[in-house]
């Protein structure tokens, strides 16, 4: 299938690009902070480890979707390697679709590779397996599917945009989207028609980033209710392929003569 072969393309071009070297770096410096903090540290180690380890997954993931998506589509554009492909069978959504599930599977693994590293990290400080493991498992889901929202909203930013200003909207909606809530509140409280309008499209419009926002409930071991992890996981992977498929929209009116 065309889609597959260039999303494993896009996921070697990642290799390549020595994307995935934070892997290893990642899973040593949590397994060397769990050493150092088990010696100096007075309160709850494992916590403290969960806490540490899932914000770095979550920051070195942003970084990556951010900073890789923005130039998925613009890196081919710019090399003129676009007018190569589409010469050859291969549909401009196919293209797209490729370049996102490219770099998604790059990311999960990434996501796969750091949870290994911390569950290491709790095993070394001698806890025993309990429902901690299914929560940070489940968290890092949640997170996956944040960066694959990343990644899509990154994406449609590079189809008619350049690198910088795609990089500048993509972070800004995804620091707007983890105060979703603030902005539905001050739309109910305001007493302007037209603050009230334009904060309630800015809620609906922007992905409510603060769904995926489960780390402190995760480190303090609460687990919520499967229908709260299956929800957050079905809306965020419903707006992704929303915003993907803006994408494939405005990739296929673009003229490249």
């Amino acid at each position: 299938m065309k889609i597959v072969s260039i999303a494993k393309n896009t996921f070697k071009e990642c290799v390549r690009d020595k994307v995935l070297y934070n892997l290893v770096i990642f899973a040593v410096l949590i397994i060397v902070s769990s050493l150092i903090l088990g010696t100096i540290t007075i309160g709850d180690v494992k916590q403290i480890i969960i806490n540490l380890g899932l914000s770095t997954l979550s920051i070195f993931g942003t970084l990556i979707a951010i900073f890789i998506g923005i130039q998925l589509v613009y890196k081919e554009i710019d090399k003129k390697t676009v007018y190569s492909l589409f010469a050859k069978p291969i549909s401009r959504y196919e293209f797209v679709l490729g370049k996102y599930l490219g770099l998604t599977w790059t990311l999960a693994t990434n996501v796969f590779v750091m949870i290994l590293g911390i569950y290491a990290s709790v095993l070394y400080l001698g806890h025993s397996i309990d429902r901690s493991y299914l929560l940070i498992f489940l968290a890092g889901l949640l997170i996956l599917v944040e960066l694959m929202l990343v990644i899509a909203i990154a994406l449609f930013f590079s189809t008619f945009s350049t690198p910088a200003l795609s990089a500048l909207f993509t972070f800004s909606i995804y620091v707007i989207g983890h105060f979703n809530s603030d902005i539905r509140q001050y739309s109910a409280q305001s007493n302007s028609v037209l603050a009230k309008i334009c904060a309630g499209f800015l809620y609906y419009a922007i992905p409510n980033f603060g769904n995926f926002d489960v780390i402190s409930k995760t480190a303090h071991g609460q687990f919520l209710t499967s229908g709260t992890y299956l929800l957050s996981m079905t809306y965020g992977i419903a707006f992704s392929a929303g915003i993907v498929s803006l994408a494939v929209l405005i990739f296929e009116r673009r003229d490249f003569k």
